[in-house]
């Protein structure tokens, strides 16, 4: 009887859940075949995968980032303090609460990706729960940064008008951190499963929503900067509902969402710890070219260098919307593949994931050196700043070659879980080194903001080193068992706590 509610259950489980396709680790393992054809045919079935993911994903990065854009857009047109007190909002207080729930969020990426894999369905609405908890708990202290932002901002120098204003906008921005908490777990889990065209669509379908209902907040009601960030914060809280009533209703979540459960109360500690590594391990990155705006305003002649510099991080703010969703498909791939124990995949989604976004992001800098001279008046028409920009396209251009690889590597890091090494790599090349040698080129040496980024550069440069030497060095076999004790750890707890609700 027992054996017959067993083959039951996994025909349901079969039914509802994709399991990780096998034919990868198949084509790799084919003796029959030349090593050119094993790699022509892996590569074929790699790409149709990687696309499938990556595509989506960097929409909903996009849309993401689009929506933010649209309100300042909006609150730009209410007048000049306004749009400077949005921009200090948006980029200085908000990024940093983004940067701490993504990055805690990639915890659940590793472990519902490995756990998918490993056809563990059932334990990816527990980590999905874990995770969710955590982050929301995390939720409560960065509250009290908004609500103390107009002192924060005060102390970093800014003026009391811009300060008061930025803090109306921040605090309509409390019920987003928790957004956030809600968000990304469920992002996650979703990913893990291959799930991302209905998170895409979802983000399309909102961002047109918000465009609006606010513009009616903002230019009808005239609710101003409090209003809009209101708006901002009912968005992002759309967007959570329709994914969770997504995995509520579809079939492909069935096998992995088995309602509420006391579960995910159990192990809290071991998961925190991979979750704040992983929220390090992001915020250092986040951090680290706002920290090269920052030494910029310190310039001789900093308005020129802010201004050049502006442009230059906006474009490579888009372009690096691509390299997350490779990031993404990285993880997923990677982490799928070691729950499956499929090393050999593995391995060679390693390799086409790099090679794609490299290419991808070679193209890109190719553009970029092309439209040098006349790429800055798309966003000003000054010839002085135009001049500027033109004189930092190769930087330009050399970051996003860098930015097609180094998040990839990033997301094999938490696809395989290694989380923890790559913060302390991440404090060594970046503020061990990067941050000081930028500041002793730009002021010592005079180098102005060429110098900064310069030093800047070559902190990212060692740690895409460091991380391609670790990844190239990796035992995938080792791997596979590794992502096989991470799950078994929490496994054996999955019958102390019952499901509290369907």
């Amino acid at each position: 009887m027992e054996s017959h509610g067993h083959e039951l259950n996994q025909s349901v489980l079969s039914s509802t859940a994709e399991p990780v396709s096998s034919a990868l680790e198949e084509a790799l393992s084919d003796s029959s075949l030349s090593n050119l054809q094993r790699m022509r045919r892996a590569t074929a079935i790699e790409l149709v995968t990687l696309f499938r993911l990556a595509a989506p994903a960097i929409v909903v990065y996009l849309l993401n980032n689009v929506t933010s854009m649209a309100t300042q857009i909006f609150c730009g047109h209410l007048g000049n303090l306004e749009l400077a007190a949005v921009s200090l909002g948006n980029n200085g207080i908000q990024i940093f609460a983004y940067g701490v729930m993504l990055g805690m969020g990639s915890a659940a990426e590793t472990l519902c990706g490995q756990a998918y894999g490993a056809h563990k369905y059932e334990m990816l609405g527990v980590y999905l729960q874990r995770s969710t908890i955590l982050l929301m708990a995390a939720g409560i202290p960065l509250t009290f940064i908004y609500i103390f932002s107009k002192q924060i901002l005060l102390l970093l120098g800014e003026t009391s008008e811009i300060a008061s204003a930025a803090a109306l906008f921040v605090y309509g921005l409390i019920p987003q951190i928790f957004a956030y908490a809600a968000n990304f777990p469920i992002q996650k889990f979703l990913q893990a499963q291959s799930i991302v065209f209905p998170s895409a669509v979802i983000a399309a379908i909102t961002l047109v929503v918000h465009i609006l209902l606010t513009w009616l907040v903002v230019f009808v009601l005239g609710w101003g900067l409090l209003g809009a960030s209101l708006m901002l914060s009912l968005s992002w809280w759309v967007v959570v509902g329709a994914q969770f009533w997504y995995i509520l209703m579809s079939d492909r979540c069935r096998a992995t969402w088995k309602g509420f459960s006391g579960q995910a109360f159990y192990g809290l500690w071991e998961f925190l710890k991979l979750s704040t590594a992983s929220g390090v391990m992001l915020c250092l990155e986040t951090w680290y070219f706002q920290i090269l705006v920052l030494i910029a305003g310190l310039l001789e002649n900093a308005e020129l260098a802010l201004d050049s510099l502006s442009v230059c991080m906006t474009i490579t703010g888009w372009v690096y919307m691509i390299a997350v969703g490779f990031n993404a498909a990285a993880s997923v791939r990677v982490s799928n593949e070691l729950g499956a124990q499929h090393p050999k995949s593995a391995a060679f989604s390693v390799v086409i994931v790099t090679l794609s976004s490299f290419v991808i992001a070679v193209i890109l800098a190719m553009v970029v050196l092309t439209l040098r001279h006349v790429i800055s008046y798309a966003f000003t028409g000054g010839d002085t700043v135009a001049e500027a920009v033109s004189d930092l396209a190769p930087y330009l251009a050399f970051s996003i070659i860098l930015n097609g690889v180094q998040p990839v590597l990033s997301g094999v890091a938490v696809g395989c879980g290694w989380q923890a090494f790559v913060a302390y790599v991440n404090v060594g090349c970046y503020y061990v080194v990067g941050i000081p040698l930028g500041s002793l080129l730009g002021f010592k040496f005079n180098l102005g903001a060429k110098g900064i980024w310069t030093g800047m550069l070559g902190g990212t440069v060692m740690q895409t080193i460091i991380l391609l030497w670790v990844t190239y060095r990796t035992n995938w076999d080792k791997e596979v068992e590794k992502a096989k004790d991470r799950l078994n750890k929490w496994e054996g707890q999955e019958d102390k706590a019952p499901l509290l609700a369907s």
